[in-house]
């Protein structure tokens, strides 16, 4: 019975090294030893989805990857089957015939349905072995690639081995001019089958794409669901979205609904398979950037790094569970928090969206939103639209409610001018310790350790690398303290037009809780 049950927990703990899964527990026996509290090690496999760029004739794109150094997947006692890998391929092609790297992938045009899709009709895939766009080689150095394509595809990829912790990619366009002009950032996320969007728009002067990629070779059913604030809306035309094997089908919001509406929640929801998803939005006067998902619903919300000089706050909330939330709003600034005034609190009804004009709240102060549970009510999901400019020469981001950095969070493409990182503490005094990466080409990396006062927001310049040339990646770990929340902003100004794109850092999730080594060596040695 005890080699039975060490055996188990092996394969579990293996499981889990490879996917993430935390540790299963089983009933315990009088004739089972105690077991010793779990270890967290690394993960040994990551995957990434990052959608088609921005269809632009003037629009270039830059990939950012990266895998901090520390925590490698092939450390400790763990095994290594071979040189660890970190590639993105162009969805469409595969790991046993592709279509050769950078090169354009050509899918069908806009229907009259607000539907198309890419990648999944590639020529090219069965004349070989695909060619990554962007290769990690190593952990602590960031590796780039560029495109100026207006129909370049989605990525789709993994990491495993000492690369698998952490790895990070960002996608980052700049267009100059026209619809969607701007900064348009995004960090690529890993698949799954459910993604909450709320600050979507279905509003005749927002184009607003819904990206579905299929990374897998099956078919994956989507549903799209449109919630306002007087709660589902009718879009039948979103349900069973057919997404078919390795391509992407955009789909339009707007065309979901007959009736326009300035601000909605968007509920991807996969009935089979599992897709990557984002939601590109484009004004025609503020310009345009990727809306990514919500974190998980929670009983609060926290909004890192809204920036200083923002000339519009909107705040985006939908509670999805059967009970109403009340929210208390407090904005963290340098010195403290404060409660805004004629904005204290927001009641949202259960299946619901309902929404804040904050206007220019941060009044010249880098801050970050924090909203709170009032009396243990219901949970919600949440993002703010920022706006930065005036007039004509206006700028907009996402902010999404986000995950605390429990031990480590990453954002790949940094710039020697321009970024802005904001670190919040909502409760307690916090440190942590930036690193700067070396350049992608060359220099070696800085850090710094910073203190967090407890209810305040810290905005810094990132350590900038010795010597070091081109993009970086900029890493926060938390070294001790209560809760802490990071994002970044990217500022590349641009004929008077204040450009710019936020990401937020969530924790990597690089480690994973599993039994401890005695149970895995069980396994490796029956």
């Amino acid at each position: 019975m005890n080699r039975t049950t060490l055996t188990f927990f092996g394969a579990v703990a293996a499981l889990a090294a490879v996917t993430g899964v935390a540790a299963v527990t089983v009933p315990s026996e009088s004739s089972r030893p105690t077991a010793k509290t779990a270890e967290r090690l690394p993960v040994q496999r990551s995957t990434l989805v990052c959608p088609p760029p921005p269809s632009s004739e003037v629009g270039e794109t830059t990939y950012t990857a990266f895998t901090p150094q520390g925590k490698g997947g092939a450390s400790g006692s763990q095994k290594s089957t071979g040189t660890p890998t970190a590639d993105m391929l162009p969805v469409g092609g595969s790991s046993s015939g592709g279509s050769g790297g950078k090169k354009d992938e050509k899918g069908k045009k806009d229907g009259k349905d607000g539907k198309d899709s890419k990648g999944s009709k590639d020529p090219k895939d069965s004349k070989g072995t695909a060619k990554p766009v962007v290769s990690v080689k190593e952990p602590g150095k960031p590796v780039t690639a560029d495109t100026d394509s207006s129909d370049a595809p989605a990525l789709f990829g993994s990491a495993d081995g000492a690369l698998a912790p952490g790895w990070s990619v960002q996608q980052t366009t700049t267009i100059s001019a026209g619809s969607g002009r701007g900064v348009q950032g995004l960090t690529c996320a890993a698949p799954d089958t459910s993604f909450w969007f709320p600050g979507a728009s279905t509003g005749k002067s927002r184009q607003d794409y819904a990206h579905l990629t299929n990374p897998d070779n099956t078919p994956a059913v989507v549903d799209l669901e449109l919630y306002g604030k007087d709660g589902r809306i009718k879009a039948p035309t979103g349900e069973g979205v057919n997404v078919p094997p390795r391509s992407t089908v955009r789909v339009l919001l707007s065309t979901l609904t007959s009736q326009p509406a300035e601000d909605v929640v968007v509920h991807v929801a996969a009935r089979s398979g599992r897709v990557g998803a984002a939601v590109q939005a484009s004004d025609e006067k503020t310009g345009g950037d990727w809306l990514p998902a919500s974190a998980e619903e929670a009983s609060g919300a926290v909004f890192p790094g809204v920036p200083a000089d923002a000339t519009s706050v909107r705040l985006v909330a939908f509670a999805p569970g059967g009970s109403d939330a009340d929210l208390k709003i407090k904005l963290a600034g340098k010195s403290g928090s404060i409660t805004p005034a004629g904005h204290e609190s927001l009641h949202v009804k259960s299946g619901m969206m309902a929404t804040a004009d904050l206007g220019a709240i941060t009044s010249g102060e880098a801050g970050s939103l924090l909203l709170a549970s009032e009396g243990g009510s219901g949970k919600v999901v949440a993002a703010l639209r920022v706006t930065r400019g005036k007039g004509d020469k206006q700028e907009t981001a996402f902010i999404p409610a986000t995950r605390p950095i429990e031990e480590r969070g990453t954002v790949a493409d940094n710039r020697a001018k321009g970024s802005t990182l904001s670190l919040v503490a909502p409760s307690k005094d916090a440190e942590v310790k930036v690193t700067s990466s070396a350049g992608s080409e060359g220099g070696t990396p800085v850090s710094k350790n910073y203190s967090v006062k407890a209810g305040t927001t810290l905005a810094v310049d990132p350590p900038k690398p010795g010597g070091g040339k081109g993009a970086f990646a900029v890493t926060v770990e938390k070294t001790s303290g209560g809760p802490v929340y990071a994002s970044r902003m990217l500022a590349l100004p641009e004929g008077g037009v204040p450009m710019f794109t936020i990401q937020t850092l969530p924790d990597d999730r690089g480690t994973v809780e599993v039994p401890e080594a005695e149970q895995r060596l069980s396994l490796l040695n029956d």
